[in-house]
């Protein structure tokens, strides 16, 4: 789900982004993964080629989470499992800019429980629940949890 997100950020939105993940298989997984789909979209003449090259240029990939220091939003997309989203929470509300926007991609679990676990930054805590396939579907559920601020929605 988070290459989906990745690439509708690129492509789309035309963001920088970074996925991060400790498990070098998953990012190396993801990686080919926009690498084929660009490539199948020039062929189906949906991107040109320096789209394509645009895209991929604004993909990166990498397991350390200090490259989020600089990261205005970071969209958390890992399984439902409310100690793993707690965990990477915690440790992206050390390493984000105070300003940034922390959003979860779950389908299940509280925002206002993700939020209740970084208590100082809980305001800046939203759902993005995209829908799958996510390059495909045009369609993200916006959540607030009780502590997210107008600011952050």
């Amino acid at each position: 789900m988070g290459t989906g997100i990745g690439i509708v950020s690129s492509r789309i939105a035309q963001y920088n982004v970074v996925y991060v993940d400790p498990n070098a298989n998953q990012l190396k997984k993801s990686e080919d993964f926009c690498v084929n789909w660009a490539a199948k979209e020039v062929k189906k003449e949906k991107m040109t080629a320096q789209d394509q090259q645009d895209c991929m240029q604004r993909l990166q990939w990498s397991s350390d989470l200090q490259v989020l220091k600089d990261c205005d939003l970071v969209v958390e997309a890992v399984n439902e499992n409310f100690e793993l989203k707690k965990q990477i929470f915690q440790q992206v509300a050390k390493v984000t800019p105070d300003h940034a926007i922390l959003a979860s991609n779950t389908s299940s679990i509280s925002i206002s429980k993700i939020a209740g676990t970084i208590p100082d930054r809980a305001h800046q805590v939203i759902g993005m629940h995209f829908m799958n396939p996510v390059p495909v579907m045009k369609l993200v559920e916006v959540i607030r949890g009780l502590q997210t601020d107008d600011a952050t929605h």
